[in-house]
């Protein structure tokens, strides 16, 4: 499974902090930030697993930091 976030992560020192809380509080997530992306991603991946994406948000935002599910858009 595959779930990706917009974020108002901006700089890569907060993106490197989220990444070490992120990988300790989920550490069978595959977890990275692509923030050369407008909309500052975070991508998780796992497999076998559904993703918690609540707990996910819920501890983005326990930092400050703005995060929402980017929704599939079909074109």
């Amino acid at each position: 499974m595959v779930e990706v976030f917009k974020t108002s992560v901006a700089l890569i020192e907060d993106e490197k902090y989220l990444l070490r809380e992120l990988q300790k509080k989920f550490p069978d997530y595959l977890i990275n930030f692509d923030l050369e992306d407008c909309d500052n991603i975070l991508r998780i991946e796992i497999a076998n697993e559904k993703i918690n994406v609540a707990r996910i948000i819920k501890l983005v935002r326990s930092y400050n930091f703005d995060i929402e599910v980017l929704e599939d858009v079909v074109g």
